[in-house]
C-alpha cells in the first residue's frame, strides 16, 4: 500500500504543479501529464540535493534557505522537462505557493 499512498503524492503534486502554473506569473500553465513528469524531477532533484546536504529541503524547512533552494530546484527542473517554463521570479513565487500550500496538504514524498 506504500506505492498507492506514492502515486497519490505524485498525483497531488502534479495538481498543485498545475494550479501553480495557472496563478503564478512567469510560470507556464503545464498540462496534467506535463505537471506529473515535473514532480517526478523536482522531486528527484530535491532528492540528490538531500542527500548532497544530509538534511531536509523545503521552502519551509529552513526558512530562507529552503525557501531559495526550493525556488533553485524549480528553475532547474524547467531544463529537464519540455514545456515547463519559469522565469527566476515565477520559480520564488511558486516556491512561496507550494510551500503555503505544503502547510495545508503536506506531498512529502519518501
Amino acid at each position: 500500500m506504500d506505492w498507492i499512498r506514492t502515486i497519490i503524492r505524485f498525483v497531488v503534486a502534479a495538481l498543485v504543479l498545475m494550479f501553480v502554473g495557472a496563478v503564478v506569473p512567469g510560470f507556464k500553465s503545464l498540462s496534467f501529464l506535463t505537471a506529473l513528469l515535473a514532480a517526478l524531477v523536482i522531486a528527484g532533484i530535491s532528492y540528490l540535493v538531500e542527500l548532497l546536504f544530509h538534511r531536509e529541503i523545503s521552502p519551509f524547512s529552513h526558512g530562507l534557505i529552503g525557501f531559495l533552494v526550493s525556488a533553485v530546484v524549480i528553475y532547474v527542473a524547467q531544463f529537464l522537462v519540455p514545456g515547463m517554463s519559469v522565469s527566476i521570479i515565477g520559480a520564488l513565487l511558486a516556491s512561496l505557493l507550494i510551500g503555503i500550500i505544503d502547510l495545508f496538504i503536506p506531498m512529502r514524498i519518501t
